[in-house]
């Protein structure tokens, strides 16, 4: 039986950023060997989610949507650009399985500890895990709270805490929420683009990587959807949608 994947992921027409992590996840799942096709489809940008299944003669097919949680895009943009029923879709002898968005699996609490461990945390640092949040999609702030949740269970620091962009906690409120001497903040973005890049360290009047100030140190990490390891998160959500 024939098998193809399908990474399916926003874009952008204004940054180049925001669908490099998708065709850099496309390139290491296609050396690992573990499909006959791999193929990126996009919102925003070439090729289009409306027509990434064009000429796919593959058997079982899977999507994952590359967003952090479940939303609006995951939800119904996805699904309706791609003609998907559901979880499963049927089209003559083809299957279609779509998994939950690669940000929400609990793997990727891991990712958030590896981003954190490169910057130098240990048992004694803090861990602030920055998410967008939004008043419109109560499962983007409970996502980020999981996420929080998943590593502090792991016993590795001293203080791990949610904040976030648009809403409360504000990430502004960072130094006041976490009192360890060293702060580590992980974006739970999955790309390096306007916000990661541009208004996070704005906001924070970030130095760069380190920052120091009044005493204390706050370090900020590349966004968890760059790293490396998101591709095995990428093939458990395939293996768990019936791969």
């Amino acid at each position: 039986m024939s098998s193809a994947l399908v990474l399916a992921g926003h874009g952008s027409h204004l940054n180049a950023n925001s669908s490099e992590p998708i065709w850099s996840n496309a390139t290491r799942l296609r050396k690992m060997g573990h499909f006959d096709d791999v193929r990126v489809g996009l919102w925003k940008e070439e090729p289009s989610l409306s027509r990434v299944l064009d000429g796919c003669e593959a058997d079982a097919v899977t999507v994952v949507p590359l967003f952090i949680s479940a939303g609006y895009f995951t939800k119904t943009v996805v699904p309706r650009e791609m003609g998907l029923a559901g979880p499963e879709t049927r089209r003559g002898r083809q299957v279609i399985h779509y998994t939950a968005p690669v940000g929400a699996h609990p793997a990727v609490a891991g990712v958030i500890v590896e981003r954190a461990r490169e910057a130098g945390a240990g048992p004694s640092d803090a861990i602030a895990v920055l998410g967008h949040g939004t008043r419109r999609d109560a499962e983007s702030e409970r996502n980020v709270l999981r996420m929080a949740d998943l590593v502090r269970a792991r016993g590795l620091f001293s203080e791990v805490a949610a904040v976030f962009l648009d809403q409360e906690p504000n990430m502004l409120q960072l130094l006041d929420i976490l009192s360890s001497p060293v702060v580590v903040v992980v974006p739970l973005f999955i790309a390096d683009g306007w916000h990661v890049g541009q208004t996070i360290p704005e906001d924070l009047a970030l130095d760069g990587a380190e920052t120091r100030r009044e005493g204390r140190v706050v370090r900020y990490t590349p966004p968890v959807g760059t790293h490396a390891s998101m591709a095995g998160v990428i093939l458990e959500l395939a293996r768990e949608a019936g791969r």
